[in-house]
């Protein structure tokens, strides 16, 4: 059967970057929300949700808006009334501290969308600088600090100086802070006469924390602690941490240090998740883990081992914080127990009951009443498959693979563990190394969409349902493999690019017989014929010939803004034969375009009138028109008075991502592979 063209083709690059929000923007925020502050005549509710809204709108730019608002659900849902210190326990390393205005930035973003974290600060290198020019030798055994009362005298008022700059940039900020430098920590002497003032944490006491929070200001702690009898001690501050988060059982741990992550001793590369149940014993035989790294890792893993499995540590920089906490790709080191993955060709193998349930409790069909437990586990029968997983089953996922056919991944269910500690990356990875090809379905519902996009080579899209697949990058060997689908069954047809056969009457799709849909990159190319090249999303009935070109072609973006602009930029990025001119946006005029390496492009708000002098001067080949619905008809027809007078070769093409013009005379509805 003929393939009906899609409402959306896009090939993506796989690990797109998600601009991060620079201190620029962000101080631009914060300035706002101040300025904007309503009058007291307004209700206290009214200037919050005046704030949330401001700060939301720019927590967009670092992900797509369903990764920034699921994370936020998740976070303000992990805390309550009873237990409000839930969400963060944030530890600020004392080299962090030297960048305190970015470190207030990040930290005032999330008490405006209503988080608050448990802030703990160290101070060693400003308590290091004091003690030298004071004569004080710093001395370490095990990578504990040796602390006499000179020492101890000097770490009381560097912490209190350095807690009460934090505390004041916040509040500069208009973010309501709270100083809290005693009375959190219970401690006893962990070695009097090896360490001198040090103390082993034997109580924490939340409820300073948990006032601060609940009357709207962020906690601000120091990691000294008192003996029963009244002694101060001093306390490592990431053990301090530890404690506190075992304590609290908060949503995230974070990590805050000047590199933004940890770095392997050897190769400098940043290491991006560590696994200690697989990994910790290894490295912990390197030679390059000693001195401070061993000690943090020994600490992560004590601390790991008290708090639930699912809990997970993460070593980023101040400026990364929202990237952690708001996307899935996160940012820096993160830090897990982990699971070892299993995989197995029977349901035998993983547990018929433990697998039953899982598709009881998460799988969309069974939800929804659209199917039943029995009838999934009926048709996991009809091929062979491979059932992918961790151990407690966070991840599930099932991929048929008949002999001399290509994989489907027909089940892929997560929890939000799995989810928020990167477990289905992990086992997305393991089926990545059994095959080199693979097709998926994922509906419009799926919250997590972005994730399906950026894992996969390239995707199509109609009425909500995406196909998805990865390891083809030949149109014809997509369209063969969609076809064997279609025969087999193996995909549930809605999602296929296919639809019922052409009347006898009309032509075929293309004078080739190819589909008019696209999974690689495409030469943009002279129009030929009566027709202009507009496209929203199907085919042209007859195609005319084309001569391909290998000039390089200008294209002009136009609501370049969210996750399909960056997806665009990423394909312009990579072809060799189109060149960004222009991107224009309102929200981000006057920034930078991130992703994009040909040229430095800058955004402007282009108005029609420029667009029409630009299409008048032939300063464009293409427009892309990235718009909502029902906006981007004064800039159509600005381009075409543009283009009176001239010659059809002479005009540009013109593609609406949007639905106006999708069956008006004049348009392609479609996007023909043969025309871009």
């Amino acid at each position: 059967m003929p393939l009906i063209p899609s409402q959306l083709v896009r090939l993506s690059a796989n690990g797109a970057r998600r601009a991060l929000l620079v201190a620029g923007q962000r101080r631009a925020a914060v300035q706002v929300v101040k300025r904007s502050t309503p009058a007291l005549t307004r209700g206290i509710q009214s200037v919050a949700q005046t704030d949330r809204d401001t700060i939301m709108r720019l927590l967009y730019s670092i992900g797509t808006k369903r990764e920034v608002e699921r994370h936020l659900r998740i976070f303000s849902s992990s805390s309550n009334p009873t237990q409000p210190a839930r969400f963060a326990v944030i530890k600020i390393g004392g080299a962090v501290l030297n960048e305190i205005d970015e470190l207030a930035l990040s930290l005032s973003f999330l008490a405006r969308v209503g988080l608050y974290p448990v802030v703990l600060h160290g101070a060693g290198p400003q308590l290091n600088d004091i003690l030298e020019r004071e004569g004080v030798v710093p001395d370490y055994i095990d990578g504990i600090r040796v602390t006499d009362a000179k020492t101890l005298e000097v770490a009381r008022r560097v912490f209190l100086e350095e807690n009460l700059k934090l505390v004041g940039a916040l509040e500069k900020l208009g973010t309501r802070a709270r100083p809290i430098t005693s009375g959190v920590f219970t401690a006893d002497y962990l070695d009097k006469e090896k360490y001198g003032l040090v103390g082993k944490i034997t109580k924490v006491d939340k409820r300073p924390l948990e006032a601060s929070i609940r009357a709207g200001a962020v906690p601000i702690l120091t990691s000294l602690a008192e003996s029963q009898d009244g002694q101060i001690l001093n306390v490592n501050a990431d053990i301090a941490a530890g404690e506190l988060a075992k304590e609290l059982e908060p949503m995230k741990i974070v990590f805050l240090n000047d590199k933004g992550g940890m770095f392997h001793g050897v190769t400098g590369e940043k290491l991006d998740v560590i696994n200690l149940d697989e990994e910790y014993d290894q490295l912990m035989k390197e030679p390059w883990v000693k001195y401070g790294t061993k000690l943090k890792l020994r600490e992560f893993k004590e601390m790991l081992d008290h708090l639930p499995r699912s809990s997970s540590i993460a070593v980023i920089s101040a400026s990364a914080l929202q990237k952690e906490l708001f996307t899935d790709s996160g940012a820096g080191t993160l830090i897990r127990r982990g699971y070892k993955l299993f995989k197995h060709s029977s349901l035998e193998g993983v547990g018929a009951d433990r697998f039953r349930q899982v598709i009881h409790d998460r799988d969309p069909d069974v939800l929804s009443g659209l199917a039943s437990v029995t009838g999934v586990l009926s048709d996991l029968k009809k091929t062979p498959y491979t059932i992918y997983g961790d151990e407690p089953m966070d991840v599930v996922a099932v991929v048929s693979h008949p002999e001399g056919e290509v994989p489907v991944m027909t089940k892929l269910l997560s929890s939000r563990a799995g989810v928020l500690n990167s477990v289905v990356d992990n086992v997305f990875s393991a089926i990545k190394k059994d095959h080199r090809k693979l097709f998926w379905t994922a509906p419009a519902e799926d919250e997590n969409r972005s994730w399906h996009f950026e894992r996969a080579d390239g995707s199509f899209t109609r009425a909500g349902k995406s196909l998805f697949w990865y390891g083809v990058q030949d149109v014809k060997e997509v369209e063969r493999i969609v076809e064997e689908f279609e025969k087999k069954g193996r995909i549930e047809r809605s999602y296929l690019p296919v639809g019922p056969s052409a009347p006898p009457h009309r032509a075929p799709a293309t004078p080739s017989g190819t589909r008019a849909y696209s999974t690689v990159a495409r030469k943009l190319v002279d129009g030929a014929g009566a027709k202009r090249g507009y496209a929203t999303v199907a085919p042209e009935p007859v195609v005319p010939p084309v001569q391909h070109t290998t000039a390089q072609k200008r294209v002009a973006l136009i609501g370049a803004r969210g996750y399909t602009g960056q997806a665009l930029t990423t394909l312009l990025n990579a072809h060799p034969y189109l060149s960004l001119s222009h991107v224009s946006s309102r929200q981000l005029v006057g920034r930078r375009l991130e992703g994009y390496d040909k040229n430095p492009i800058t955004y402007s708000n282009l108005s029609t009138e420029e667009v029409e002098r630009m299409e008048k001067d032939g300063e464009v080949d293409a427009w892309i028109m990235a718009l909502p619905n029902g906006v981007v008809k004064p800039f159509v027809d600005a381009v075409d008075r543009g283009t009176q007078g001239k010659s059809e070769q002479g005009k540009s093409v013109v593609v609406d991502l949007g639905a106006d013009y999708r069956f008006e005379d004049g348009w392609t509805y479609g996007l023909p592979g043969e025309r871009v």
